[in-house]
């Protein structure tokens, strides 16, 4: 099956991006790496009337440094992530985790935001964001706004994006060198989307104690608090509470996985690197 036809409109800024896609409407789609684009194209899961090609537009793949945070515009690659192309504010992780996205090929024409905005429930970065304690930095008609990565994903495919408005990128707070972090994923096979993944993540320097539950039916399933992962590796009680409430209509064969990718992420938590 092939796509069907549409306009191609590149756009030379982000408000031009912004502008063409609020007066076009729901009609009009942007385009990024075009990993996950491309396909539902293909398949006319969607038929946009016109594409509007975020490649030219320089701001988007910007890359900002600050003591507390990191700045990575949305068009930044899975590739570049992984190369250490740009800087790393997450002590590992965010590269950790670009390495497993999918394939090579993939990874160095995906990218951050157009991952985020495609919102798939099993995408690392739905996930490994709202760990981190990312936020989205949304530019619309008017003005920009920050919307918590935790929030962005209100269900399975679906954003916090209004009409006409455009992920610029990701602002991801700065780890300290004492911070730990645990990935858990279970792919059937190289390169393949997660079927339950967990995260987990603490930092004494600013107290993040956080449990990240993803590859779920809707929206990941953030968790936080003092003494969190120390409780979950304790109490297998409170660990069923919290997999009852997160994998609430998955099938047996999701919530058993997740399970064991939740023993093993907090196994990583007790274990000294």
């Amino acid at each position: 099956m092939k796509a069907v036809a549409y306009a191609f409109e590149p756009a030379a800024s982000v408000d031009a991006a912004t502008l063409a896609l609020r007066e076009g409407g729901w009609g009009f789609k942007p385009v990024a790496g075009g990993q996950s684009l491309g396909a539902m194209l293909n398949l006319r899961l969607a038929q946009p009337e016109t594409l509007v090609d975020l490649d030219g537009i320089a701001e988007l793949g910007a890359v900002h440094e600050t003591a507390d945070h990191v700045f990575l515009g949305a068009m930044t690659t899975h590739a570049a992530i992984e190369d250490g192309r740009v800087p790393d504010p997450s002590g590992g992780l965010m590269p950790f985790v670009a390495r497993s996205i999918a394939y090579r090929a993939v990874r160095n024409r995906g990218t951050i935001g157009g991952s985020l905005c495609h919102a798939d429930p099993a995408a690392d970065w739905v996930a490994c964001l709202p760990l981190l304690g990312a936020t989205a930095v949304v530019a619309g008609a008017e003005a920009r706004r920050d919307i918590s990565t935790a929030d962005f994903i209100p269900s399975a495919f679906e954003t916090r994006l209004a009409e006409g408005e455009l992920l610029v990128g990701v602002r991801v707070p700065r780890r300290s060198a004492a911070a730990r972090w645990s990935y858990r994923k279970f792919c059937r096979k190289t390169g393949e989307f997660s079927h339950a993944t967990v995260g987990a993540l603490t930092d004494p320097a600013d107290g993040t104690e956080r449990l990240v539950l993803g590859a779920l039916d809707g929206t990941p399933r953030v968790f936080e608090g003092a003494g969190l992962l120390r409780e979950l590796s304790a109490d297998m009680a409170r660990r069923q509470a919290l997999l009852d409430d997160a994998g609430h209509g998955l099938d047996d064969t999701r919530r058993t996985l997740l399970a064991e990718m939740l023993r093993l992420a907090l196994n990583d938590m007790e274990t000294p690197r």
